[in-house]
């Protein structure tokens, strides 16, 4: 009698959740009737962004190029051609390649430690605290931030103080108007964009894991390469992308920080358009930089399509 009872109840409640999952999957999001009498609206509602990055992105990149491979007599390669037989030119593309390399390492190294302790710690206060400092550059002007480290790193700025009274230079380093000032001034503007990307994917690791680890024996610096590092490489490949590419067209920030000996190829272009007015040069040198930034993602994807672990990234 009892087997009887139970087996009712059991079938009972399986009759129960199918009508829920009937009703849940029978529901849809109401939509204004006058809506659904418009003709081809899921094909407008797809064609309309479309239409509006073709003629206000895809457009004017295309004229532009066109600059740097066509003249008034036509087709020709005499702008591409003194950009790479130019030494300058080649300095210049070193330079933006090294500079935007050394943000993106150092953004990294920065990020990571941070974005590890940040899904270790318990308390909800400290988690709030880290994210709010590490949000700060975005709630400040990028015009403010330059110019604050243009004080911080002049000959007689806070960090040149600050070496000479712990006694470790003797008299003040040249921190302004060089690479090093550039890559402080880009990495303190772009290391949210790593961070963001790394704390992302580094809370989504199941955090049992490494209980278990420890449970088998593991000590913690083997836990996090065997865990942590291996499962978030997809955000390391995310925020690596992400800032490296965005140094290579960085303007403002190697502008002001840095000097006329180590100028980046945005420096150059602006030049070329606004002092010069060499229009032509200045889409060459920009369709170069296209082309790199092109390549660069190109030879990740083809790198990295065949690892498991990058296989969403890429």
């Amino acid at each position: 009698m009892i087997v009887k009872q139970s087996i009712k109840k059991g079938s009972e409640s399986v009759i129960n959740v199918k009508q829920e999952k009937q009703l849940i999957s029978g529901y849809s999001v109401p939509t204004p009737s006058f809506l659904t009498k418009i003709p081809g609206l899921k094909w407008l509602l797809m064609i309309i962004p479309l239409v509006y990055v073709a003629v206000l992105l895809l457009y004017p990149m295309v004229e532009l190029f066109k600059m740097g491979i066509a003249d008034s007599n036509g087709l020709t390669l005499e702008y591409l051609k003194h950009i790479f037989s130019n030494k300058v030119y080649l300095d210049v593309i070193w330079i933006t390649l090294k500079i935007s390399f050394l943000v993106t390492f150092i953004s990294l190294m920065i990020s990571y430690p941070i974005a590890y302790l940040l899904i270790r710690i318990e308390s909800n206060t400290w988690k709030n605290i880290i994210i709010a400092l590490a949000m700060i550059p975005f709630w400040i002007s990028l015009l403010v931030r330059t110019f604050s480290w243009i004080v911080m790193l002049q000959e007689q700025g806070v960090i040149n103080q600050l070496l000479l009274a712990l006694g470790i230079i003797d008299e003040p380093i040249k921190l302004l108007y060089t690479t090093t000032g550039v890559v402080i001034g880009m990495v303190h503007v772009l290391y949210p964009f790593m961070f963001f990307s790394l704390y992302s994917v580094m809370k989504g690791i199941d955090q049992r894991l490494y209980q278990a680890a420890e449970g088998l024996g593991a000590r913690p610096l083997t836990a996090f390469f065997q865990i942590n590092f291996p499962l978030s490489l997809p955000g390391v490949l995310a925020g690596s992308l992400l800032v490296f590419v965005m140094s290579l067209g960085f303007f403002v920030t190697p502008a002001l920080l840095g000097g006329s000996g180590e100028m980046m190829i945005s420096m150059v272009i602006e030049n070329y358009i606004n002092k010069t007015l060499n229009w032509h040069l200045a889409s060459a040198l920009s369709l170069v930089l296209f082309i790199v930034t092109i390549v660069i993602l190109g030879l990740a994807f083809l790198a990295l399509r065949n690892n498991a672990v990058l296989k969403d990234v890429t």
